[in-house]
């Protein structure tokens, strides 16, 4: 059996979208899903009860994504053992690729290739995702599709979630390179802000979190995605990527400094992106 943590805190426009399309097709037996409802204060938990007996609903008063999966683990009784994020939609042939790949020697923890729905998105936004989809970070496993999974022995890598911003970045940096996979074949499907002030928003936390992983963690660091700015500077060869390329900077450079400064004074602010899921 494989089993699904979905920590969710106050997900009711988005929770019934996700688990309609996690449980469709799905055999008896096959998934055990957990949505662990923390510090939620609307429907979340009622509306993710309509999909039982497949999904399990833990709720807490305790409002945290990490206390949420961890929760999520104590429960959980199947391997692999998939993360996933209550805004995002992935289909259980993605969830069983996932789970096949995990299964060969040596890779410990793998992930969906993210689709981004940008239908929605103002032309900023679509900007940088362009850009970002021309780097290597975009490409290198665990990170950005909103899933991932971990075999047994992945999950044995480490102990309880820690209470940091990035789940996804303290996870990938606990596997080697060739110890972890991004899969092409297999999807999942990502709601990115509606508007460049939303990105700057979610970006300043992305940000923030790699900065708490650094300090906290400067032995495992070195495991960190592959490092954007040779390939960035490459692509400045070609005009017609000059206006995109602008504004993917000027929003990174943004959000780094943000994240600099709330990493000085010690603020910590988890920023939800709301835009994506207004419509949901």
């Amino acid at each position: 059996m494989i089993s699904v943590i979905v920590p969710a805190h106050n997900e009711a426009g988005v929770i019934g979208r996700t688990l309609q399309a996690m449980t469709e097709g799905v055999q008896p037996g096959e998934l055990e899903i957990i949505v662990v409802c923390n510090g939620c204060t609307d429907d979340t938990a009622a509306i993710a009860r309509r999909f039982s007996p497949i999904v399990k609903v833990l709720e807490t008063p305790i409002a945290g994504k990490a206390h949420a999966l961890n929760l999520g683990d104590s429960a959980a009784v199947g391997f692999p053992r998939v993360y996933a994020d209550a805004d995002v939609v992935i289909a259980p042939d993605a969830i069983r690729r996932l789970a096949e790949c995990l299964k060969e020697p040596g890779v410990l923890a793998v992930a969906p290739t993210p689709l981004f729905d940008l239908s929605a998105c103002s032309w900023g936004v679509r900007a940088v995702y362009q850009i970002r989809s021309l780097l290597p970070s975009s490409h290198d496993g665990i990170g950005g599709s909103g899933v991932y999974a971990l075999s047994e022995a992945g999950r044995s890598r480490f102990g309880e979630f820690p209470g940091l911003t990035s789940d996804d970045g303290y996870v990938r940096i606990q596997f080697a390179g060739h110890e972890r996979r991004m899969l092409p074949d297999a999807r999942s499907k990502v709601f990115p802000p509606k508007t460049l002030k939303d990105l700057v928003a979610t970006k300043t936390r992305a940000h923030y979190g790699t900065l708490e992983l650094a300090a906290a963690f400067p032995e495992l660091w070195e495991r960190r995605y592959q490092r954007n700015h040779n390939s960035l500077a490459k692509l400045f060869r070609y005009p017609w990527l000059w206006p995109q390329l602008s504004m993917y900077c000027l929003v990174t450079l943004i959000a780094k400094r943000r994240a600099r400064m709330r990493m000085r004074k010690g603020i910590v602010q988890w920023e939800r992106d709301q835009t994506s899921r207004a419509t949901a």
